[in-house]
């Protein structure tokens, strides 16, 4: 039974049985359904680098552009300490977490392209309002559209690339959205690069051509099939088992077609899929899968990064060229993380990665903070070969999180839920993603301000938590089938204790 809970478990021992080929019909499905991280990926970019372009604080926030040319020579924590300026970048997540919950409703009853699709249209009308933006208001509007089209993106397309592809390159083939996604934050940051030379409506262009990404990903929702579980899921069967053939490159998919039906109609006696994500024996995946990966993704402070790069360079006393340029560095590494990643998590497992990337990122951290402490402040510019150590620093946390939080925040939490939760589990996922996304990016600047360079010593301590987590609570998911994951919580040393007793009182009463 595919992630079935309920049945012996003997039964659903049967991925062995499973066959497949890489085929064309596959790749080319994954790679387009992949495309929707770009939307993300895109505005990660393209936000820090347009708040630190003077064009668009002249016309949106001119109280910060003064005080940033009042310092422009020095070194201030507090230049960018501006809750409106900080809005615009977060806005766009409150949104995202709210519309994630249609989207799981859409995601479920009328299938991942379905939410695909939405995401792209509400991303492009974003863009186009926030391009030819007159008041903050507009901007903000813009934002909030641009934000529904991320709910409905990154509701639905993790789900479609962890049921397209076969357990055993699940997580090489998942991490396509990641690879998406810093593809997207670099082309944003190139953008921006040039754009902030074209005076006064750069800004623009680079807000603007948030529409690119979103017609592609419109255009790839459109061109790809539907996953075989989400098929199974809304009853079409024979089209189901017709794409599973073509997508595995093989018609003998028995074990694996009759697991997704199993699985479906197992999904059709959950009346209310949001309650059933409580029940003791879903437990470990909500706490660990729904609730701590995905805040933990963010408190790493990478996104942090990633939002404000340019600012934060400018901050620390680098021009405008020097920060939007050291901004681009840093997002070279991610991608190329991203592809180490992608190359190894399925040969090295999700925990190594966790694991050996948390070290180097703790000691990134207390790096940054070590320096800030000793050679910044005092309204003095950083000396260049402080500044070059900083950059290096910060592109070997980048190059860290990357492969590590930054992928396998989607991965794991994609794997570990049964068909008949899943859509309302990635919906939970999103939104706390999106919670955490949008408060750190409302509260980042001010405790920068505040806490100085403590704040990179706050962020150490979280990971260094983080990290212990995952070493005692989270079992290693490389190449187990999505239908079998359930037996890693069963077998587990903390997790057994709760879900073995309520999966044996479960199967006793459907005996009885």
């Amino acid at each position: 039974m595919a992630g079935g809970m309920l049945a012996d478990a003997g039964n659903l021992k049967r991925a062995h049985l499973y066959e497949y080929k890489i085929t064309s019909y596959f790749i080319f499905s994954c790679i387009v359904g992949a495309l929707g991280g770009s939307l993300f990926g895109y505005d990660l970019g393209v936000s820090g680098g347009v708040t630190s372009m003077d064009d668009f604080l002249i016309e949106f926030f001119p109280d910060v552009y003064a005080r940033k040319h009042a310092h422009l020579e020095e070194t201030d924590y507090c230049k960018y300490d501006d809750q409106m300026l900080t809005l615009f970048t977060s806005s766009l997540y409150f949104a995202a977490l709210i519309s994630t919950f249609g989207a799981s409703s859409l995601t479920k009853n009328k299938g991942r392209r379905a939410s695909i699709i939405v995401g792209s249209i509400s991303f492009f009308l974003g863009a186009v309002l926030n391009a030819f933006a007159k008041n903050l208001w507009m901007l903000i509007i813009g934002r909030i559209l641009l934000g529904f089209g991320i709910g409905f993106g990154n509701q639905a397309v993790p789900l479609y690339l962890s049921e397209m592809a076969p357990a055993k390159v699940r997580g090489a083939v998942n991490q396509l959205f990641q690879l998406t996604t810093c593809l997207g934050i670099l082309i944003a940051s190139l953008i921006n690069y040039g754009t902030e030379k074209i005076h006064p409506w750069g800004w623009r262009l680079s807000l603007g051509l948030a529409v690119v990404p979103a017609t592609v990903m419109f255009i790839g929702g459109l061109l790809c099939p539907e996953t075989p579980n989400s098929l199974v899921e809304q009853g079409r069967m024979e089209e189901a088992r017709r794409v599973l053939e073509r997508v595995r490159g093989t018609p003998n998919v028995d074990a694996e077609y009759e697991d997704l039906v199993e699985a479906s109609v197992e999904a059709q006696s959950i009346k209310n899929p949001f309650q059933n994500l409580l029940k003791k024996k879903n437990r470990p995946q909500f706490i660990i899968g729904a609730i701590a990966i995905p805040a933990f993704q963010q408190l790493t402070g990478n996104n942090s990064i990633l939002f404000y790069a340019p600012v934060i360079f400018q901050t620390v006393g680098f021009g405008n060229d020097a920060a939007l340029y050291s901004s681009v560095i840093t997002n070279v590494a991610l991608v190329l993380a991203t592809l180490i990643s992608m190359g190894l998590v399925d040969k090295f497992g999700r925990r190594a990665f966790f694991l050996e990337a948390g070290a180097e990122m703790i000691f990134c951290m207390v790096a940054t903070a070590i320096v800030l402490a000793v050679a910044f402040g005092g309204g003095k510019q950083l000396s260049f070969g402080v500044s070059i150590f900083l950059v290096i620093v910060i592109f070997l946390f980048v190059l860290a999180y990357g492969r590590s939080w930054g992928p396998l925040g989607w991965l794991v939490p994609s794997e570990l839920f049964p068909l008949e939760i899943r859509s309302a589990a990635q919906s939970v996922v999103v939104c706390v993603n999106m919670i955490f996304t949008a408060l750190v990016a409302q509260l980042f600047l001010m405790s920068l301000c505040h806490l100085k360079y403590g704040i990179f010593l706050l962020f150490g301590g979280l990971i260094c938590l983080m990290s212990c987590f995952v070493f005692f609570l989270l079992p290693e998911t490389k190449q187990v089938p999505i239908e079998e994951i359930y037996l890693l919580f069963e077998k587990h040393w903390f997790w057994k204790r709760f879900v073995g007793d309520s999966n044996d009182q479960e199967r006793s009463n459907e005996q009885a």
